[in-house]
């Protein structure tokens, strides 16, 4: 590693981006390797090694292996399966902007992630068209200021944290200069994939900016949770910022109540406060990871019934066209 380079860039360099190097560091075998190069290929496969520790070996049903395995059911057409489940591209009036709902608006700063999830609901989305390079970026800011009922701005992309800190400081001093924005949410799953790039100078800059500022992780296992994601959780709570968690609900990974039940509290321990339990959005390729509602109530009944309340997510499903998530 370079003298001067952060850590987290030597993590991101050296990501899985081999099925056959996976296999072998798991030690399994996975027999249909040929045919599943063509969906490799359609969505590029991409795990960080931290994340790959976190697996159990010679385990293929491991439930963190499953959220990033390619699999020959994403070829499979699922019944109202979509490549744009939420109609994300009638709500992008400039691009890099997503406006759907009230009060707010969404920023795909980058396409890149640091993990390729396989149930990644924008995983067909045209980020090539949506990159808020100068002329677009000052083309967001005249949007948001032109809008003064927009109260907060949420970072997202891809992952907003694959940004410098240089770069994402200075994009939110820009947005500072809004009178009406007053709060910053940033989504992302850089701090659970990759604890390095929580860094000070990240942390720094959020204790001085004039926005309130939630991050909010993506988390759908209490096995994604070890200690180094527990020190960089705490050294985010240092900025005085909201940490929330929103999980997917995903069939053979984590429908099952013990285990819902256990990341709520293995959160609340890294200082995280669980936020949303989301039904897959329905993204074609994703459909063997479908939940239907009725098994999903029946789940949260459990949940509540062993939880305090503030340690019970939200089960909520985004509908397009709607203006708020349905309960």
């Amino acid at each position: 590693m370079k003298q001067n380079t952060p850590q987290w860039h030597y993590s991101l360099s050296h990501a899985v981006t081999c099925l056959q190097t996976l296999c072998d560091l798991l030690d399994i075998t996975i027999n249909d390797m040929t045919h599943l190069q063509p969906i490799e290929k359609s969505f590029a496969f991409r795990v960080p090694r931290e994340f790959v520790a976190r697996m159990e070996k010679r385990n293929p049903r491991d439930p963190l292996l499953l959220q990033v395995l390619p699999q020959m059911a994403e070829s499979l057409p699922g019944e109202s399966f979509s490549t744009d489940p939420l109609h994300e591209l009638q709500q992008n009036p400039v691009p890099g902007i997503l406006h759907k709902y009230s009060g707010r608006v969404l920023l795909t700063l980058t396409g890149a992630c640091a993990i390729h999830c396989r149930y990644c609901f924008r995983r067909h989305f045209p980020y090539e068209s949506n990159f808020p390079g100068q002329e677009n970026w000052q083309k967001i800011l005249n949007y948001i200021a032109d809008h003064p009922t927009i109260e907060e701005v949420i970072l997202s992309g891809g992952d907003p944290l694959l940004l410098s800190d240089q770069k994402l400081a200075e994009c939110v001093s820009q947005l500072e200069n809004i009178s009406h924005v007053e709060r910053l949410r940033i989504h992302t799953r850089l701090p659970v994939v990759i604890p390095s790039r929580v860094t000070d100078d990240w942390v720094a800059w959020m204790k001085q900016s004039r926005l309130l500022i939630i991050v909010v992780l993506h988390i759908n296992h209490p096995n994604e949770i070890d200690d180094a994601v527990i020190l960089a959780c705490k050294h985010l709570k240092t900025a005085n910022i909201t940490l929330l968690n929103q999980s997917v609900l995903l069939k053979n990974i984590n429908d099952c109540a013990d285990t819902l039940i256990q990341l709520s509290k293995k959160l609340f321990q890294a200082g995280v406060l669980p936020y949303y339990l989301h039904l897959l959005d329905k993204v074609q390729g994703a459909a063997h990871f479908d939940v239907d509602e009725t098994t999903a109530e029946a789940l949260m009944s459990v949940i509540k019934a062993q939880l305090p309340g503030f340690l019970v997510p939200k089960l909520a499903r985004e509908v397009a066209g709607h203006p708020n998530k349905r309960y």
